[in-house]
C-alpha cells in the first residue's frame, strides 16, 4: 500500500517513525484525532498494528512507496558560501548538485533507467533517505513545517549516501540493478531539495 492510500485511508499523512534501518515504520494518531477504526484499519492494511495507546503503526513492506509524491521545497534563501559543513546553504545546495550530477553520471555510464527494483535500496544509508522523503507529507500540512531543519536533514542524509552507498559503478564495476535504484533515489531527492543544478 502506497502513501497515497494511507493518506486516503487514515484522513491525514502518517509520520515516519525510527531510524529505518531495519523496519520501515510509520504512526498515525488519526484513531484518536478522526476517529479512524483502529482495529478495521489494522485488519485490512498489511503490516499494521494498533499499539495500546490507540497509536496505528504500520510497517511498510516496500519503503520506495513512500516516494511517489515528492514536491520541491522553497528556497531558504541561503548563499552556498562559504563552502563548509557549517553552512547550510552549502550542505542544501551541494546535496542538490551531488543529485543531479548522478543523473547526469547515470547516463554517461550507461546506468539503465529500468528495471528499478526498490528492494535494492536496503542499505541503512539508503532507507535513512527514505525516511526523511517520507516526511514530506505531514511537513507540508503542518502548521509549522520546518522546513529549513528539514532541508538540512535530508540532505546530510544524501551526502552520506552518496559517500557510502554509491550510486553509480567506480573503477570497473559493472552496472548493477542497485545503481538504477540509487539513480531513481538521487532524482528523487534532486526534486525536493532547492537550488541551481550546479554550485
Amino acid at each position: 500500500m502506497n502513501l497515497a492510500q494511507l493518506v486516503s485511508l487514515l484522513g491525514e499523512p502518517p509520520m515516519p517513525f525510527g531510524d529505518w534501518a531495519e523496519e520501515a515504520v510509520l504512526v498515525s494518531a488519526a484513531a484518536l484525532r478522526r476517529g479512524v477504526d483502529p482495529a478495521g484499519f489494522a485488519a485490512s492494511v498489511p503490516g499494521a498494528s494498533v499499539l495500546p495507546n490507540g497509536v496505528i503503526r504500520i510497517v511498510l513492506a516496500e519503503p520506495w512507496d513512500v516516494v511517489g509524491e515528492v514536491f520541491a521545497v522553497a528556497d531558504q534563501g541561503w548563499a552556498d558560501t562559504p563552502r563548509t559543513w557549517d553552512n547550510p546553504g552549502f550542505v542544501v545546495k551541494y546535496a542538490r548538485f551531488r543529485a543531479v550530477a548522478v543523473g547526469r553520471w547515470a547516463r554517461d555510464l550507461g546506468v539503465p533507467p529500468e528495471p528499478f527494483e526498490p528492494r535494492l535500496l536496503s542499505d541503512a544509508r539508503d532507507r535513512a533517505v527514505l525516511r526523511a522523503l517520507a516526511e514530506l507529507p505531514g511537513r507540508r500540512v503542518s502548521r509549522d513545517p520546518g522546513w529549513a531543519a528539514y532541508l538540512v536533514r535530508l540532505a546530510s542524509a544524501y551526502h552520506d549516501a552518496f559517500e557510502h552507498a554509491a550510486p553509480l559503478p567506480s573503477g570497473d564495476e559493472a552496472v548493477a540493478p542497485v545503481h538504477t535504484a540509487r539513480v531513481r533515489l538521487a532524482a528523487a531527492v534532486q526534486k525536493v531539495l532547492p537550488g541551481p543544478d550546479r554550485i
